[in-house]
């Protein structure tokens, strides 16, 4: 079986034997990989963000109904 390598271009250099990389080569690797990322359309964004924020809202219900049950219960068992 064969293994592939990814090669690097000629003008990155490779990490250092500790493994440490310079700050401009950290710099343009961060950016190279920020160009592969797909962003969101403002339709996309919007609808995520009202998906998210919706979610929490339930959680937010969801937990303070039973915070307020176990506090009710707990007062009724030893108040």
């Amino acid at each position: 079986m064969t293994e592939t390598r990814a090669t690097s271009s000629s003008s990155e250099r490779r990490p250092s034997k500790d493994g440490r990389t310079g700050l401009g080569l950290f710099f343009r690797q961060v950016i190279a990989e920020l160009r592969k990322v797909i962003w969101p359309t403002r339709d996309q964004l919007v609808t995520y963000f009202m998906v998210v924020m919706v979610f929490v809202l339930f959680m937010i219900a969801f937990v303070s109904v039973l915070d307020y049950a176990f506090g009710s219960a707990t007062f009724e068992i030893f108040g």
